[in-house]
């Protein structure tokens, strides 16, 4: 930090305990004081990559100063010297700053500080004065770019004027999960897009107990029993005997009146682990974008002294079931009126324009597109009732390396973001980028099977999608995916027309780009929903070229209509804002506003969903 920085104090919660908005990229609350470090950081492009040799990390002069949040591909243009956002190869940027040590009272003589990124990548090494930091999992390097991760910070490394020093690397490696984002694979262009890589999420520095919960849930509810089971994580600093508590209120945030409240005995070792308990809440309301009911849960760790960590966090009572054709929410039949979602470089206040864009079209399922995003984002879904579908940011190839590399993705992710009720469907793949040997190589297959065999276990409150788009897995005749979809693209009607009859007979040939099913034979007889999981893209040139509003509008009522004839369980339209050169967006990217009237994709006050008698019979 410059000399003209002001000196950071951390930030004081609200008086009931809460901040009434959440200003930290995560999920869950924690009653603590925080300092965002975001802002004015040194910065370097280490263009021949000597830094680590050179010892950057024990002192260097940056000539150039960057903004935290941002990424590397800016920082670089900014730099003088610098070409406009381009690398072909390999990335190395170092960033650094001084912060001064906030003062901590009395009651927090034990605490400890904790420093976290958002989201930072791909991969990141982080120094305090000179001193290297592992991540409380024990990483000396964390790998992966679209979830957070944390630093306890050691007293004896501490001053009152503290350099963090930070070195990020990057390349164009197809084995890492990259999405969209161009690779040596997948050039720039078209569908591909530029790489955003980087310090692309705020952190911050915190004060958190030695022992206590970590800022992660999981929730998963037996509706019929009224039953919610919830999943914490424990940090130990201290062995000993600890009392987890839980207690449920509605969501409003004056409420004091507790719904539910259990205590659970526990001996805990050091180190962190992870602990199911089951509460009882009787009489609770059902989530649903119709009445998208939260409850709010305080947990706490409480030590044999009798003090308390605590942690908040909302969370929704909800039931999703893939049977027969139909998808069913809370044991009830519900039409998937859905809009394919690429947010790329879009600012949280802009995505919250999105959403409510999106439900003012009629939406009531947004596909997040293999993106990792502002988890804020899931608790505004979770406010709104908006299902949301979610993907693992993919690699571009199909190897040992490149699957590790995206089941670890997956895990982080499903730490972070497990508890939110908005969450309902998991695509393992889409259009087998980065399984692209799926139909010929048994150890891809194997692996996918694995996968979703592992989800239906530990994660029952999901529906999972194996390989969206096309070539799903079969094995032994049993479809490994809870939905059958598929990917039809064009801009003729009567083709359209026979693409969906076809797809609804169980004709799996020549309706998508490749077969829709793969391995062993499967034998559709409407025992899986099908799902039209993309289609439309009009006003890109490949799915029907540049069209004015009305014409874009009038084509997309033609389309929907047809969906809707046929037993199909859901479709997502593509796509809510343009990005880059797919310029086939509803939603302006900056304001919000629609391009074509509201309600246009909502089909459910138009027609029944009500399964017809036997439905579910094979």
């Amino acid at each position: 930090m410059s000399a003209e920085q002001p000196t950071p104090s951390l930030r004081q919660p609200a008086e009931n305990g809460r901040t009434s908005l959440n200003p930290l990229p995560r999920a869950v609350l924690r009653t603590n004081n925080y300092e965002l470090l975001d802002g004015e950081w040194h910065f370097a492009h280490d263009a021949e990559d000597t830094g680590l040799r050179e010892g950057w990390h024990l002192g260097h002069h940056y000539e150039h100063t960057a903004q935290w949040p941002g990424s590397v591909e800016d920082h670089m243009a900014a730099a003088k010297g610098q070409n406009a956002r381009v690398w072909q190869d390999e990335v190395v940027a170092w960033y650094e700053r001084e912060f001064t040590l906030p003062e901590r009272s009395a009651a927090q003589a034990n605490s400890l500080f904790q420093l976290t990124f958002g989201a930072c990548g791909y991969e990141t090494r982080v120094w305090l004065n000179g001193h290297p930091l592992r991540t409380i999992e024990g990483e000396d390097v964390h790998y992966g770019e679209y979830t957070s991760f944390s630093f306890e910070l050691l007293e004896a490394h501490l001053r009152p004027v503290n350099r963090l020093t930070v070195r990020i690397a990057d390349t164009m490696d197809a084995e890492r999960p990259r999405g969209k984002q161009e690779s040596h694979v997948y050039k720039r262009g078209g569908i591909w897009y530029q790489t955003q890589t980087g310090a692309v999420r705020s952190v911050w520095l915190e004060l958190v107990e030695r022992n206590r919960l970590r800022s992660r849930v999981g929730v998963d509810s037996v509706i019929e029993d009224q039953l919610v089971r919830f999943t914490l994580s424990t940090r130990i600093q201290d062995p000993g005997q600890y009392t987890l508590r839980l207690q449920v209120f509605e969501r409003d945030e004056q409420a004091t009146s507790v719904l539910a409240t259990s205590d659970f005995p526990l001996r805990l070792e050091a180190g962190q682990r992870q602990q199911r308990v089951v509460m009882e809440l009787a009489g609770a309301q059902l989530w649903s974008p119709e009445n998208p009911h939260l409850y709010r849960l305080v947990a706490q760790l409480i030590d044999a002294d009798g003090h308390a960590a605590q942690i908040e966090t909302f969370f929704g009572l909800r039931k999703i079931e893939s049977r027969g054709r139909h998808v069913y929410l809370n044991n009830q039949p519900v039409y998937l009126d859905g809009i394919l979602y690429q947010p790329g470089t879009a600012t949280y206040e802009e995505m919250q324009r999105h959403f409510h864009a999106m439900q003012a079209l009629g939406c009531n399922l947004v596909r997040v597109h293999i993106a990792g995003v502002d988890p804020r984002i899931y608790n505004l879904a979770d406010e709104l009732g908006l299902l949301l579908w979610v993907e693992v940011p993919s690699p571009h190839s199909s190897t040992p390396r490149s699957r590790a590399n995206h089941r670890a993705e997956l895990l982080r992710m499903l730490a972070l973001i497990e508890s939110h009720p908005s969450v309902v469907i998991w695509s393992l793949y889409n259009e087998d980028w980065g399984a692209q040997d799926i139909a010929t190589n048994p150890g891809t297959r194997r692996y996918i099977v694995d996968l979703y065999h592992y989800m239906l276990i530990e994660h029952p409150q999901f529906l999972v999608v194996d390989n969206d788009g096309w070539q799903h897995i079969s094995q032994e005749g049993r479809l490994k995916s809870d939905l059958l979809t598929a990917h039809l693209y064009t801009p003729d009607l009567t083709r359209w027309q026979e693409l969906l009859d076809r797809l609804v007979a169980g004709e799996f040939e020549g309706t998508a780009a490749f077969p829709l099913v793969i391995g062993d034979p499967f034998f559709y007889r409407r025992q899986k929903p099908l799902v039209v999981s993309e289609w439309g893209g009009f006003g890109f040139p490949d799915y029907g070229g540049p069209q004015d509003a009305a014409t874009r509008t009038a084509a997309i009522q033609a389309f929907k209509q047809e969906l809707r004839k046929r037993p199909i369980a859901g479709d997502v339209y593509t796509q809510a804002t343009n990005i880059e050169d797919e310029r086939n967006g509803l939603i302006d990217p900056h304001t919000g506003e629609l391009s074509v009237p509201e309600g246009l994709l909502n089909s459910r006050n138009s027609l029944p969903t009500d399964p017809p008698a036997g439905d579910n019979q094979p």
